[in-house]
């Protein structure tokens, strides 16, 4: 509790920190992102691939339905041996640090099955409870029932996600974390797992602000104060 408490103060001290620009609020963040996370890539394209899914209860879910807020998606299936458990950890740990935040109610998580066949029912129900993913502001979708079988592999591929051939029976896929500002703009993606979470949570965080100071060393001092609480 204590950490999370220290840790929701910390990023208080930055929402004045993070820079912006004229053009969007993620311009030279974008710069101060790549300077820090070799495996940030700064997109800001108009708009992301959109999409119309469902959730375990069958509900309709657009990409559109979010655009008052920051969406963080990837893609998994519940029956991964490989790199999806690994993949839902990091997304469950740094949702975690958002919702320590008043960030709660600015980020949505997404999920998207890349085997709607067998994700289905109990099995998108029971995957966040398992990875320790919060509903409050996480949902795990699959294809409409009139949708093809491939449906949401095709929309990973539309996102730049590549798969590799099933030679093991179970298909694998690269890892990517992509951030969908407001408004459904593109605006990037951290790739694999090595990627240190709390350089996303600060890029979220500058995302999250329109008004903020454009002096960059004021968060590279800050930032440092924040790694330095997390090494110890």
């Amino acid at each position: 509790m204590k950490t999370s408490y220290f840790f929701s103060v910390l990023l208080y001290s930055l929402v004045f920190a993070v820079t912006a620009s004229a053009n969007h609020p993620g311009s030279n963040l974008d710069d101060v992102i790549s300077e820090k996370e070799a495996y940030f890539q700064a997109i800001n394209e108009p708009a992301a691939p959109p999409f119309e899914l469902v959730n375990a209860k069958g509900e309709l879910k657009r990409l559109l339905d979010y655009n008052e807020k920051i969406v963080v998606l990837n893609f998994v299936f519940s029956n991964c041996a490989g790199v999806c458990p690994l993949h839902s950890a990091r997304i469950a740990d740094i949702q975690e640090k958002i919702n320590v935040t008043p960030m709660r109610d600015m980020v949505q998580f997404i999920s998207i099955t890349t085997d709607p066949v067998n994700d289905v029912g109990s099995a998108l129900e029971a995957y966040g409870e398992t990875h320790g993913l919060d509903p409050v502001n996480w949902v795990f979708l699959t294809k409409k029932p009139s949708d093809p079988d491939d449906f949401t592999r095709k929309l990973a591929a539309e996102y730049g996600v590549k798969f590799q051939p099933e030679e093991t029976g179970q298909q694998m896929h690269g890892v990517v974390t992509f951030i969908i500002d407001r408004d459904g703009r593109f605006a990037g993606k951290f790739h694999g797992l090595k990627f240190k979470s709390i350089n996303l949570v600060l890029y979220l965080n500058g995302l999250s602000h329109h008004e903020m100071e454009t002096e960059k060393n004021i968060l590279t001092r800050r930032w440092d104060t924040v790694l330095h609480f997390f090494s110890q």
